[in-house]
């Protein structure tokens, strides 16, 4: 069984979309031990013993800093691929707190945005980065 099945069908959290069941779009990601990983083609034994953060785990309170830029910025349009791409950016911003253009759209590459939102979506990451140096908040 895909962990996503099991995120959304056995532990009822829907923030973790279901877009292309191949890896490719980017919609499914979830932290596995904080690894960012396709939900959608990673086994459910994969994750057994392992620590498992869906959108709903990232904040209680939507506090983190990739989701308060996310607000900030006005990032989604249609919002369907947005759970994915946050846990993506968060991964992005643990490992590099201080992220160039390039480094975004390389981390980002595999994350599909059917509406283009591709600018503001690395505006809200940069906004993401300062909020964190504030704060003092890990991505």
């Amino acid at each position: 069984m895909p962990l996503l099945w099991a995120i959304r069908d056995l532990a009822g959290l829907k923030g973790t979309k279901y877009g292309c069941g191949v890896a490719q779009c980017g919609a499914c990601v979830v932290h596995l031990d904080g690894e960012a990983v396709r939900s959608c083609v990673t086994k459910v034994s994969r994750a057994a013993g392992k620590k498992v953060v869906t959108i709903e785990g990232l904040s209680e309170t939507n506090s983190h800093p990739v989701q308060r830029a996310w607000q900030e910025i006005d990032v989604p349009q249609c919002g369907y691929c947005h759970s994915g791409q946050i846990m993506s950016a968060a991964v992005l911003l643990r490992e590099k707190p201080n992220p160039t253009d390039q480094d975004i759209d390389d981390a980002m590459a595999g994350n599909i945005c059917r509406c283009g939102t591709y600018l503001r979506i690395r505006e809200a990451i940069h906004t993401a980065a300062e909020l964190q140096k504030k704060t003092g908040t890990k991505g």
